[in-house]
Order: structure tokens, then C-alpha cells, then sequence
């Protein structure tokens, strides 16, 4: 092997130990719903934290990761482009389930994806059955943890110290109701997914001003996130 050889096979070497370091530094932040500092995912890695700094940096920059107030490190929403050939297969496979919730139920019904630590809806059914509904368009974002749906997704992490407490109620029922928490005088009802990637966290969400309609809804909406979960083993 000559010298060019030689240089060329380190550079590979040091090429893939910076990726797996990179990749591996992105699974531990993805795991920590709390964050984690510079400190402690270069006690995982077992690398000194300079190089864990640069490594976060660079994740950040393709916004894989994100920086919050408090100093710690949280997955981005660079995480959920990533995870879009997935998910926008599913899309495209649930929107009839959704279309068909929102006809029988008359108000909009939506699938919502968790993006950093927010909540965005990816795609959103109104239906043509009913003169009034509420609604809202593809894109918005919520707080995680706040309204149905940002309490639905937050369901679907482990539970941790100091969590909200409906969570683990959710968790046990199935899906998540709340009043005003997001749009003044709006009901929301939303189911967690269930699927085949745990790493895909999506939910279905339904919003109205009617609190029979809402309360009324629930068991369709169950039905509605067990059709999804039967199409997901499809997609997966």
C-alpha cells in the first residue's frame, strides 16, 4: 500500500468514526424527551465533551438537534423530515380514514406529527356534511404537551419524573381531551398511534365547539386510530 493508499484509508476511518459518533449522538438526544447538555452525551459516548460540542454543532446546523433556553439539547425538526418517507406513505394511506371521521363526526379531523417539541399538523380533513366547523390548515403548530393533540403525543414518550399528570391517564384511556387550551371555546379530542416505529410519533385530532360532539366522538376516534394502526403494519 503506498503512501496516497495509506491516506486515503485513514481519512475513510476517520470519516466513519465522526458518522457514527454524529448518529450515535443523535439517538441518545432523540431518547431524552428532558434534553440532554454537551456533559452528558459525551459521558454516553464516552468522548470528551469538545468533540461531542462540534459533533451537536453540526447536528444543529441540518437542525437534526436544537439548543433550547436552558442550555440542553433536544432532537430537531430536521428529525421529522427524516422520517417522512415514512410517514408520508401513512399519510397518504390514512387521509380516506380521516375523511371519513370527519363526515360522520362533522368537524375537522387531522393527523398531527411531533416535531421537535412541537406539535404539527401534516394533514388536515374538514367536512363538506356541515354548514360550520371549526378548523385550521396544514402546518400549525402547537406547544408539545399543551391541547389534545400535544398531550397525545406526549403520551406516546416513557414516562419521566415530573411529567404531567393526565399523561399517564391518557396513556391508560386511550386518548386525550381538553377544553380551550389551545383556540378559546374549542373541544379537542385526540388519539395517540400506536405504530410499528416508536420513533414516529403521530396522532389523530379532532376540534369543535360542541362539548357533546366532542365527548360523543371518542369511540369513533378509537376506531378511526385502530384503522390507522392496521394500515401502518401495511406500510411498515
Amino acid at each position: 500500500m503506498n503512501d496516497q493508499q495509506a491516506a486515503t484509508k485513514s481519512a475513510r476511518a476517520a470519516g466513519s468514526q465522526t458518522l457514527a459518533r454524529g448518529l450515535t449522538a443523535l439517538g441518545v438526544v432523540a431518547d431524552a424527551p428532558q434534553g440532554l447538555t454537551v456533559q452528558e452525551v459525551a459521558e454516553r459516548l464516552g468522548v470528551h465533551r469538545t468533540i461531542v460540542s462540534r459533533i451537536l454543532t453540526t447536528l444543529a446546523d441540518f437542525h437534526l438537534v436544537t439548543r433550547a433556553g436552558d442550555g440542553r439539547y433536544r432532537a430537531g425538526a430536521g428529525t421529522v423530515v427524516l422520517a417522512r418517507g415514512y410517514a408520508a406513505g401513512l399519510r397518504d394511506a390514512v387521509l380516506p380514514v380521516l375523511r371519513r371521521a370527519a363526515e360522520e363526526l362533522g368537524a375537522t379531523v387531522a393527523l398531527i406529527a411531533e416535531e421537535g417539541d412541537e406539535a404539527v399538523a401534516v394533514a388536515v380533513v374538514e367536512p363538506q356534511s356541515v354548514d360550520y366547523h371549526l378548523a385550521y390548515r396544514v402546518g400549525s403548530r402547537n406547544p408539545l404537551g399543551v391541547g389534545a393533540a400535544g398531550l397525545a403525543l406526549a403520551s406516546l414518550h416513557p414516562p419521566f419524573p415530573g411529567e404531567a399528570a393526565e399523561l399517564a391517564a391518557i396513556r391508560e384511556q386511550g386518548y386525550a381531551g381538553t377544553y380551550g387550551q389551545v383556540e378559546p371555546g374549542a373541544h379537542g379530542v385526540a388519539v395517540p398511534l400506536r405504530l410499528p416505529d416508536p420513533a414516529t410519533r403521530l396522532c389523530i385530532n379532532l376540534i369543535t365547539a360542541r362539548e357533546a360532539l366532542a365527548r360523543d366522538a371518542v369511540p369513533r376516534m378509537l376506531a378511526a386510530a385502530e384503522e390507522i394502526r392496521v394500515l401502518a403494519d401495511g406500510v411498515a
